[in-house]
């Protein structure tokens, strides 16, 4: 079997649709059934945009912006599913919102994901190149997910049932665009334990938006993912980068599986080896590392786990304990000494989590 390279990456794991289909009401099992079936179409969308991409070199759109700037487009959908057929609804620099929670929220999340990536990393979009920011919402008819297709971010409104609209959390969006960040850094292939390590390092960065646009310390924050999103079940979320299998507890959709330690890695073929499940264990090591540093998670643990993903040693069939090695030189190369706080939190923060390096 040749593993995925550019998998499409949809926010909700398949296993919580298939749940649905196994538990929820008849209604709700058609649109978790159509969800998944566009999600297996748009797989194909996204490698050859991925492809496109590669032969045209590092951004399919010009520069059209000094360094700094976003450059945010939303389109509307219409409730179709074909993006082609969307019309513009907000253009950069629109000055007062729409009234579309969907609308001035993707617009939202897209300027906040922008800013994340420039302000601390100094990285120009999602390329380093000023790649534009497209968003598409109001996808289909009550399709439950969102995802990055390699050249934009497309937004279902959720079923209003199970979900609620994929714009609701700003993490969502970060996590997504970050998907764009590893695909043109690392290129991690979307399977087993690399696959998971490309879902993690979406989620610490989604959660780094969502602290850097709250400016909230590290041992302020929250550290779930997608919070809000479930319907009638404001306190539970999709995963939780502080306790790995607490995010949510439903009795539709089930309970959360995600381990903490590799004592519990998963071992599956389902969800290309556990992409979505095993990234518990990355995720609590940041979470580790962060937290023990203290401060702004972005300035200390995400610089490090930044550089890291920028190693170009670092080989898209990456394990777990190789990305934490990585990490450790990525700290050197920061300038952290094996004998600092910074480097010793990283170390005991992947040996908490059963990766002594």
């Amino acid at each position: 079997m040749i593993p995925p390279r550019h998998s499409i990456t949809c926010i909700l794991p398949p296993e919580i649709l298939e749940r649905v289909i196994l538990h929820g009401s008849d209604e709700q099992r058609a649109r978790a059934l159509r969800t998944l079936a566009r999600d297996t179409t748009l797989r194909s969308v996204r490698a050859q945009n991925a492809i496109l991409r590669a032969q045209g070199g590092r951004s399919l759109n010009p520069h059209v912006a000094e360094g700094g700037t976003p450059v945010r487009t939303i389109f509307d959908c219409d409730h179709t599913e074909d993006p082609a057929r969307a019309r513009i609804v907000r253009n950069e620099g629109d000055g007062q919102p729409t009234g579309d929670a969907a609308v001035d929220e993707a617009y939202d999340g897209l300027g906040a994901t922008y800013q994340l990536y420039w302000d601390v990393y100094e990285r120009d979009s999602i390329d380093d190149d000023g790649l534009p920011l497209k968003g598409y919402v109001h996808y289909g008819d009550g399709y439950d997910n969102a995802f990055w297709d390699g050249q934009e971010m497309i937004f279902g409104d959720g079923d209003g049932q199970l979900f609620n609209r994929f714009t609701i959390a700003v993490d969502i969006v970060g996590h997504e665009l970050t998907h764009g960040v590893t695909e043109d850094e690392a290129q991690l292939v979307y399977f087993r334990q690399s696959g998971a390590l490309n879902e993690s390092i979406s989620d610490v960065f989604g959660s780094l938006v969502k602290q850097y646009a709250l400016a909230q310390k590290a041992d302020e924050a929250d550290w779930l993912i997608g919070a809000g999103l479930i319907a009638g079940a404001p306190q539970q979320a999709l995963r939780s980068m502080k306790a790995p299998g607490t995010a949510y507890d439903h009795p539709t959709l089930g309970k959360d599986r995600q381990p903490a330690h590799m004592d519990d890695y998963v071992q599956t073929t389902s969800d290309n080896g556990g992409v979505h499940t095993n990234s518990g264990i990355p995720n609590h090591a940041f979470y580790l590392a962060a937290t023990n540093l203290g401060g702004s998670a972005w300035e200390n643990a995400g610089r490090i786990w930044y550089e890291a993903l920028r190693d170009p040693r670092l080989r898209p069939t990456a394990m777990f304990r190789t990305f934490a090695r990585t990490t450790l030189r990525a700290a050197q190369r920061l300038g952290y000494a094996a004998i600092s706080e910074e480097y010793k939190a990283v170390r005991e923060a992947w040996a908490e989590v059963g990766l002594a390096v």
